[in-house]
């Protein structure tokens, strides 16, 4: 096979003998301090690395250099996103699966979890309980079965979410996480108004791949790993890139990732609207020993910054897999989204959607297991803005058009004033009064900063309006 960016080819995108080229190039090159320099003044132009330069990054032991590293994914992360964290919640629909993941407790010879699928009414119970913590944007989890979760099922769930309109409560925005389809399923999703599709590669390395997804049609490493061409080409605009750190080695992992965001600039002009982090987390009916590839805190925040530093523009984004210690630290490195108050068990929401024993079954341990309005807390605390923000989605800044703002570092003129506005939604209808008065005051600094004086008065305008009972302003 020969390394092309631009082909078609699932092999040829993501080339196993160009990976193993690239991680012994930087093996040789680990100690290159001016060929490093480089490398880390190029990332300071904010036009993204190579595989090639992350891999020697990623090999880098020089600690003086692995600072300025850190030092430049967070100026990088400001100069694209500011101090906003955009607050996101999974949902999941179905734990019926047909797939044989050994990592996963939702394979098909698991049976000792208890099987659920939400109806129509559980789902608007727990959309309900979402928006009274505050959600507004949701990522749709399912398992892949096409008898109890077929494609007409999620495109009704979808229905069913956009309409459930709570109090002052409304889901603005639902991403989708679920298995590989087909270009016809993909227009499904997208006449569904979905905002990102998002699927995890798990491992870009096709042996481990194979072995890890011994049955079920997952197993098909080149249609799962050619899936976000064929969102693409179905009118998608965004799409999400995630592979699960742990179950194989973390260069290679790395390094896929980002010949896959190459894929798709090369391809489309667009790169990955969002690249997932998460790693290998206990959970139920999975022996941890079958995977000795785990890594420590200090070796993940370096993936973190390098691919903050690669790909400059994508939103990152950590799950509550994490401890609130390592999600603090991720937040300096170049995280921009995150969970709150997240649950990863079917029905785990809303008390009347668990099973008879009160208990659910959950996809993997939670780490962060503090609610929505505790991490708001702890994010304002901190002076970054937690925002509840879609507007870019629904008012069509998608695909080329958001990146053409992003990567010229003006999509913070619409993100700011759109994040300070719906935090003071959060915080009229949902904070605790220590979390309202530090909201409150973040604001107050945070109108200072809006450049343009029209912007501002008019933020400051909306903010009374917001006061007064009014809802979803954006710009």
């Amino acid at each position: 096979m020969i390394y092309d960016p631009k082909s078609n080819n699932a092999e040829e995108f993501i080339n196993h003998e160009e990976i193993l080229e690239s991680l012994e190039y930087a093996k040789v090159n680990k100690d290159n301090k001016e060929l490093i320099e480089g490398i880390l003044d190029k990332a300071n132009r904010a036009k993204g690395l190579t595989h090639k330069e992350a891999a020697i990054l990623i090999e880098c032991e020089d600690q003086e250099l692995v600072e300025r590293m850190f030092k430049l994914a967070e100026d990088l992360k400001k100069r694209f996103y500011g101090n906003r964290i955009v607050m996101v919640a999974p949902l999941y629909l179905s734990n019926y699966c047909v797939n044989g993941c050994v990592y996963c407790p939702y394979h098909a010879q698991n049976k000792h979890i208890a099987r659920k699928k939400l109806t129509q009414e559980e789902i608007k119970q727990e959309v309900i309980a979402l928006q009274d913590l505050g959600h507004k944007r949701l990522a749709l989890e399912a398992g892949e079965d096409p008898i109890n979760n077929p494609i007409d099922y999620i495109l009704e769930c979808i229905k069913t979410i956009y309409s459930i309109k709570h109090e002052n409560g409304a889901i603005r925005r639902v991403n989708v996480n679920i298995a590989a389809t087909t270009i016809e399923n993909y227009k499904k999703l997208k006449d569904a108004e979905i905002g990102t599709y998002i699927l995890f590669q798990e491992t870009y390395n096709k042996k481990s791949y194979e072995a890890l997804h011994p049955t079920g049609p997952k197993h098909n490493y080149k249609y799962h790993t050619e899936a976000h061409d064929r969102a693409m080409e179905a009118g998608i605009d965004d799409v999400g890139l995630g592979v699960l750190y742990g179950l194989s080695t973390y260069k290679y992992e790395l390094v896929g990732q980002i010949m896959h965001a190459e894929h798709l600039e090369a391809k489309f002009g667009v790169g990955p609207h969002t690249i997932s982090i998460p790693r290998l987390r206990p959970a139920d009916d999975v022996d941890p020993e079958q995977f000795p590839d785990a890594l420590s805190d200090d070796i993940f925040a370096k993936i973190i910054a390098i691919i903050r530093l690669a790909v400059p523009y994508t939103g990152m984004i950590i799950s509550a897999r994490e401890s609130q210690e390592m999600r603090r630290r991720a937040l300096h490195l170049g995280v921009s989204q995150m969970g709150g108050g997240s649950k990863t068990s079917v029905g785990g929401y809303n008390q009347e959607n668990k099973d008879e024993e009160g208990t659910t079954s959950e996809q993997f341990d939670v780490n962060d297991t503090r609610s929505l309005d505790e991490i708001v807390n702890w994010l304002l605390n901190m002076n970054y803005i937690p925002s509840f923000c879609t507007a870019c989605y629904r008012e069509g800044r998608t695909g080329d058009r958001f990146m053409a703002l992003c990567k010229n570092e003006q999509i913070s003129n619409c993100c700011q004033p759109n994040a300070i506005m719906t935090l003071k939604e959060y915080l009229e209808d949902y904070a605790k009064e220590d979390t309202k008065e530090a909201g409150e005051h973040l604001i107050e600094k945070e109108i200072k900063k809006i450049p343009k004086d029209k912007v501002r008065e008019i933020v400051e305008d909306r903010l009374v309006k917001i006061a007064e009972g009014q809802r979803d302003f954006r710009f």
